[in-house]
């Protein structure tokens, strides 16, 4: 095992004593070939090119001496510090810090960030970063080879951003490009880079002061509204607030997720699953629907992609949804949204023959469903007189874990 490990955060910037310290003493040394380039790594010091780190990590726990890994930024934020101390190495480190690239990136722009977003996209979730990035005004995204600039502007497609790309930051090759979203894929860019991604719909400003920022990625303001699946002035037929309720409870829309509102009428579902931090397509075949889903929207200040069109057609343009409410079209429309395998549908029905309907082509398309009469009576609180009632088949489907497939399918994803 090796006597000790320290690992040296480089942000480009001229090197600390206790980086030059760590590194006269070293007799192997870890990193990227611009680290290994530097004139402080002591000529006699086995150089180690980072590529994999976990087979990086298994070499510097089998040598007998002193070792340096150099990371870009600061090595404990996304960086390499997690790795080597993952209790199968069994190493001991000791960290030299340096400014994040996100920060750095920011800094750059001269923006803010404790509002941001800060998400990892590599191959494999390239996916989910981009739905962080439809969700969200303000994304710090970490790229990687085949995970850059040019394919989130691909996966992004018709919602427009802009980008702040900072390439090869603290290098002398260090640039900083600021370009809408559309034009991104034009482009060839450096590895690495950090890309700054803001834009989307404005809030209505908040009734009341916005509190200071004092959550990292969250604007407080944003959140001022408590609850969810209220009751809601305009809504139809169901849309009640117990049905919602139930629908988010089985599709449980979370950060990187894309949802599918197929039929969203008056929004309030689809606002909700935004609230969460989901990334929203709200669909409706009626365009005084889709101008109140936007405003419902932009009064609550999240951000949905609101799409004018009839169902199933309109979902072939679509991209690939994690879960999927069909509040509108019945069996059909079902159908079509399986066929995309989505992870979990909800859908309802107000008679049997239509829920069996549902059910059936759920459960053609390999889905697990249950099925439940939900019934609801809303009661006058000052005199408990009933208000209204609510009956509903509501419908939950699950994609079995052995026939998932696409890029998050693996054991313990999704």
């Amino acid at each position: 095992m090796a006597d000790r490990v320290t690992v040296i955060g480089w942000d480009g910037s001229a090197l600390t004593a206790a980086a030059r310290s760590a590194l006269s003493a070293a007799t192997l040394v870890a990193g990227a070939a611009h680290h290994l380039a530097l004139p402080e790594v002591p000529p006699t010091a086995e150089r180690v090119r980072l590529g994999s780190l976990g087979l990086a990590a298994r070499r510097i726990a089998g040598h007998r001496g002193t070792a340096v890994v150099f990371a870009d930024g600061d090595p404990g934020f996304f960086g390499v510090v997690r790795t080597l101390r993952a209790p199968e190495y069994g190493l001991e480190v000791e960290v030299v810090p340096a400014v994040s690239s996100v920060a750095a990136a920011f800094a750059r722009a001269g923006m803010p960030w404790d509002d941001a977003q800060v998400v990892v996209a590599h191959p494999r979730t390239l996916r989910r970063a981009v739905n962080v990035c439809r969700a969200h005004p303000k994304v710090a995204v970490l790229t990687a080879p085949g995970a850059g600039p040019a394919e989130l502007a691909l996966l992004l497609g018709p919602v427009h951003r802009t980008f702040v790309i900072c390439e090869e930051l603290g290098t002398t090759g260090e640039r900083v490009t600021v370009l809408t979203s559309d034009k991104a894929a034009d482009h060839s860019w450096r590895d690495p880079n950090v890309v700054i991604v803001i834009g989307g719909q404005a809030p209505t400003p908040a009734p009341v002061p916005a509190e200071p920022a004092w959550l990292l990625g969250q604007n407080v303001a944003r959140t001022a509204e408590r609850g969810w699946a209220r009751p809601r002035a305009g809504t139809g037929e169901g849309e009640s607030a117990t049905l919602r309720a139930a629908q988010l409870a089985r599709l449980g829309p979370r950060p990187g997720d894309l949802v599918w509102d197929i039929g969203a009428g008056s929004g309030a579902l689809a606002v909700d699953a935004a609230a969460f931090g989901a990334a929203v397509i709200a669909v409706d075949a009626d365009p005084r629907a889709c101008e109140r889903v936007t405003a419902l929207a932009r009064a609550r200040g999240v951000q949905i992609q609101v799409v004018a069109g009839r169902a199933p057609v309109v979902l072939e343009d679509l991209p690939e949804p994690d879960v999927v409410r069909v509040g509108a079209g019945g069996a059909a429309v079902v159908s079509a949204v399986a066929d995309r395998r989505p992870e979990r549908i909800v859908s309802h029905a107000s008679t049997r023959d239509e829920a069996e309907a549902i059910g059936r082509a759920l459960t053609e398309h390999g889905y697990a469903v249950e099925c439940a009469l939900l019934q609801s009576v809303g009661l006058d609180p000052h005199t408990w007189d009933e208000q209204d009632r609510s009956v509903v088949f509501l419908l939950a489907a699950e994609r079995p874990r052995t026939a998932r497939t696409g890029p998050d399918a693996a054991p313990g994803v999704g």
